[in-house]
C-alpha cells in the first residue's frame, strides 16, 4: 500500500532501520494493555498472545491498540511503508477495554498478568487518575525487573493538564508527544514528568479490517515509539535491569527543547548503540540481520482503503470524544479504586 509522502515521517526521524543492524527486539516479551488487536490486519497476522478482560473477544472496535501494537511491533511487508520498530519482538496484547474509556481494574490487572507472563516491557497508552491499586500493580511490575513506558497524557482544554498516571508514579518511563522538529506538541502534557518524546503528530499506523489510520495524533502513539525502542535496548544488552533500560533511553536522546519534554526526541540509533560510562560492563547481544519482509504471498494483500470503513471509524471516534467530553463535563470519575481511566491519545 503507497501511503501518502511515502515512509512515515516518524520512522525516518527515528532512523528505525539504522538501529535494526544493531537489534530486531528478537525475543523480548512486550505486553500492550489497550483497546485489543485486529488480529488479521496483514502486519499484525499472528503476532501476539491475546488476553481479554472484558469479554467481548478478539475485536479491537475503537482501534487505539491495533495502532499501538503496529507501532510497536508491525511487520515488515512488501509494497508498504509502514513497520513497526521492533518488528522481531514477541507482543502480548491484553486488553482492558472496549470503549474509549476504561476501569482502573482492569488496567492494574492486566498490568499483573503482565507479570505473571514475564512481560520485559509494557506499554500503557492509557492516561488515568492516582489510584492505590494501580500504584501497587506498577510497584510490583517494577520490582520485577520490567519497563514500564507510559503516555504523558494529551491537553484537549484548559483544565485538563494535570498529572497522568501511571505516567507519574516513580520508575515509570513517562512519553510526551513531539512534532516532527523535535518540540513539544500542544497537545503533549506538561504537567506528567515526561522522560523523553516520541513523534506523536501526524501519525500512520495500522487500523482494524487491514487498513491504515492516517494522521493520528497523541502521546499514545508516541509512547509506542519508546517502547519499542525499549525492547530494542533489552535485546540488545539483556545485562542491564528495567532501571538502566530507562536511563539509557533518556541518556541518549536528542536534548530537551523545553517544559514538557523531558531529556528530549528518542534516539533508537543511540539507544542501542552508544558507550555510557554509568552502565555496569557487560558484552551486548551480536546484532542479528535486519528483518526479512513477509513473503508476498503468505498472507492476503493490504486492502485498498474502504473509504465506508474509514468514515464510521471517524463518526465511531468522533462519538467517543464527544461522549469523553460530556462524561468530563459531568465529573465522571469515581474514587479510588472505582476511577475510570482514558486513552491518552484518541484518533484525531
Amino acid at each position: 500500500m503507497k501511503l501518502p509522502g511515502g515512509e512515515p515521517w516518524a520512522q525516518k526521524r527515528l532512523d528505525i532501520k539504522t538501529a535494526w543492524r544493531l537489534s530486531t527486539g528478537a525475543g523480548v516479551r512486550v505486553a500492550i494493555i489497550d483497546s485489543g488487536l485486529d488480529i488479521k490486519h496483514p502486519q499484525l497476522r499472528g503476532l501476539s498472545s491475546f488476553i481479554d478482560f472484558t469479554g467481548t473477544g478478539y475485536t479491537d472496535c475503537v482501534g487505539h491498540g491495533t495502532a499501538v501494537t503496529g507501532i510497536i511491533a508491525g511487520r515488515v511487508y512488501p509494497g508498504v511503508a509502514f513497520h513497526g520498530v521492533a518488528p522481531q519482538s514477541t507482543v502480548i496484547e491484553l486488553k482492558q477495554s472496549n470503549q474509549a474509556e476504561g476501569h482502573v481494574a482492569n488496567l492494574a490487572a492486566a498490568i499483573d498478568k503482565a507479570v505473571q507472563l514475564r512481560a520485559e516491557v509494557i506499554n500503557i497508552s492509557i492516561k488515568a487518575a492516582d489510584n492505590p491499586i494501580l500504584k501497587a500493580a506498577v510497584r510490583n511490575a517494577l520490582a520485577r525487573d520490567i519497563v514500564i513506558v507510559a503516555a504523558a497524557g494529551n491537553i484537549t482544554d484548559k483544565n485538563e493538564d494535570v498529572p497522568a498516571y501511571p505516567g507519574s508514579y516513580e520508575g515509570v518511563l513517562a512519553v510526551g508527544s513531539a512534532t516532527p522538529d523535535g518540540r513539544r506538541a500542544d497537545s503533549s502534557n506538561t504537567a506528567t514528568p515526561v522522560g523523553v518524546l516520541g513523534p506523536g503528530v501526524g501519525i500512520i499506523a495500522p487500523w482494524p479490517r487491514g487498513s491504515y489510520k492516517l494522521d493520528l495524533e497523541g502521546s499514545s502513539f508516541s509512547a509506542a515509539y519508546v517502547s519499542g525502542t525499549a525492547a530494542l535496548v533489552r535485546a540488545r544488552f539483556p545485562h542491564l535491569d528495567q532501571e538502566q533500560v530507562r536511563r539509557r533511553i533518556i541518556a541518549t536522546a536528542d536534548g530537551s527543547v523545553g517544559k514538557g519534554t523531558g531529556a528530549g526526541m528518542v534516539n533508537p540509533v543511540l539507544a542501542v548503540s552508544a558507550v555510557l560510562p554509568f552502565e555496569p560492563a557487560g558484552r551486548p547481544v551480536v546484532a542479528a540481520p535486519a528483518p526479512a519482509p513477509i513473503p508476498a504471498d503468505a498472507i492476503a494483500k493490504v486492502p485498498a482503503e474502504d473509504v465506508v470503513t474509514r468514515n464510521i471509524s471517524l463518526a465511531v471516534t468522533a462519538g467517543a470524544l464527544t461522549l469523553a467530553a460530556v462524561a468530563g463535563a459531568l465529573g465522571v470519575v469515581l474514587p479510588r479504586g472505582r476511577g475510570r481511566l482514558r486513552r491518552a491519545g484518541p484518533p484525531v
